[in-house]
C-alpha cells in the first residue's frame, strides 16, 4: 500500500525534521483562548487562569494499535486525536489541545505523511482543539504515533474513576461493541484479499459497524449533555478497553460493587446481525470489545428521572456493596462474576 513505486513521490530526508513541521502544520490554526503561543517555539504556552487543567497522552504503534492494509491514513490521523480527546472527556472535561509526535520510516513519502495529517487537522477542527507541538523522528519498525492530549475543567466538575457510592445508578453513553465487530469484518475481508487479490469486498451491510472501528467519534456532547439535565457524574471512565474492564476500573477505585444487566446493554442492530453471522455471542461481544470511546458513568439514584428515557443514554445497571461483588445479570436472571476480557495492551497473544 505503501511502497514508493512513483518516483514523483517526495523523500522526507528532502525536507528534513523542521521543513517536515513546518510543512505539516502550516494549515492548523488557533482555536482556543487559552492557547497563547503554539508551534513554533521551544515550548507551547498556555493559559487555564482559574480552570484546572487535566492531560492524558496515548501511543498508537503499527501492528499493535493498527493495520495500514485496511486503515487510511486520514483515518488513522482522525482516530489518533479522538482517542484521547476521549480521555480528556472521561475527566468531564474539555478538551482544548493537543501535541502529535510520530516516528515513520523510509517506506512512508512526505505524501502519505500529508494524508496522515490531514486527518489529524479534521480532527482538531471538528473538536475545537489546538495543534500545539510534538516531534517527528525515524523509525525501523513501521509507524508509531504519540498523543498527548490537554483540557479544562472546573475543580468540582471533575469527574474521578474513584467517586462511585452504593446503589449508583451504572450509565454509558450510545451503544458498545460494535467497533470490535467491525475490525472482525475487516479481519476477515483482509485474509480473504490475501488469498484473493482480484476479490473486491462489498461492506455495504456493515458500514456502521466498520464506521465505528475507523472512524470514531469522542462524546464530547455528553458533558453539556449532563449540565442541562443537571446531573453530576460521581464517576466517569471512556470504554477504550471493553466495558467490562471499565466497569471493574470503577469498582475497584471506588471500593464498590456492581450488577451489571445484560438486557439492559445497548446494541446495535447491525451488531447483532454480523454477531449472529460470525456465531459470536453479542453480549460477550459487547461487554469485552474495545474501542467504543463511549462514556461510562455512574450518578445518584435520585437522578434517575432526570436521565430515563434519554435517547443517548442508557442505564446499564447500579453499583452495590463492595463486599457483593462484580456480576453480570442475564436475560435469565442468573448472576455470573463479571471478568475483564477485553484488550490487553501488553498482551502478545492479542
Amino acid at each position: 500500500m505503501l511502497e514508493n513505486k512513483d518516483q514523483n513521490k517526495t523523500s522526507l530526508a528532502q525536507l528534513g525534521e523542521f521543513g517536515l513541521i513546518n510543512h505539516i502544520t502550516k494549515n492548523f490554526s488557533i482555536q482556543q483562548e487559552s492557547t497563547i503561543k503554539a508551534i513554533g517555539d521551544d515550548a507551547a504556552v498556555l493559559d487555564f487562569k482559574s480552570k484546572k487543567a487535566v492531560v492524558s497522552t496515548d501511543l498508537l504503534v503499527e501492528g499493535v494499535h493498527f493495520d495500514l492494509s485496511y486503515m487510511p491514513l486520514k483515518h488513522l490521523g482522525y482516530k489518533a486525536v479522538v482517542v484521547n480527546v476521549s480521555d480528556i472527556c472521561a475527566m468531564n472535561a474539555t478538551p482544548t489541545q493537543v501535541t502529535i509526535s510520530i516516528a515513520v520510516s523510509n517506506r512512508f513519502p512526505l505524501e502519505a505523511i500529508e494524508e496522515l495529517y490531514e486527518g489529524i487537522r479534521l480532527a482538531c477542527d471538528f473538536y475545537k482543539v489546538d495543534l500545539i507541538g510534538g516531534d517527528t523522528t525515524s523509525s525501523t519498525t513501521g509507524l508509531l504515533i504519540s498523543v498527548t492530549a490537554l483540557g479544562e475543567v472546573n475543580e468540582e466538575d471533575i469527574a474521578y474513576r474513584s467517586g462511585a457510592q452504593e446503589n449508583d445508578l451504572l450509565v454509558v453513553s450510545g451503544d458498545i461493541g460494535s467497533a470490535y465487530m467491525g475490525l472482525q469484518v475487516l479481519e476477515r475481508e483482509k485474509q480473504v484479499f490475501l488469498v484473493n487479490p482480484q476479490n473486491q469486498p462489498n461492506l455495504e451491510d456493515y458500514s456502521y459497524i466498520i464506521e465505528r472501528q475507523l472512524k470514531p467519534e469522542a462524546r464530547t456532547d455528553i458533558k453539556e449533555l449532563l449540565q442541562k439535565l443537571e446531573v453530576k457524574p460521581t464517576a466517569m471512565i471512556d470504554v477504550s478497553d471493553g466495558i467490562s474492564s471499565e466497569i471493574m476500573h470503577i469498582c475497584k477505585a471506588s471500593n464498590v460493587g456492581c450488577n451489571l444487566y445484560e438486557d439492559k446493554l445497548p446494541l446495535d442492530p447491525q451488531l447483532i446481525n454480523v454477531c449472529e453471522e460470525f456465531n459470536l455471542d453479542s453480549t460477550t461481544i459487547a461487554i469485552n470489545g474495545g474501542e467504543d470511546y463511549e462514556l461510562l458513568f455512574t450518578v445518584s439514584m435520585n437522578d434517575f428521572e432526570k436521565i430515563k428515557g434519554n435517547p443517548h443514554l442508557s442505564i446499564i445497571g447500579h453499583m452495590t456493596a463492595e463486599k457483593e461483588g462484580m456480576h453480570l445479570i442475564t436475560r435469565e436472571n442468573t448472576k455470573l462474576a463479571l471478568k475483564a476480557r477485553g484488550w490487553n495492551a501488553l498482551n502478545e497473544e492479542e
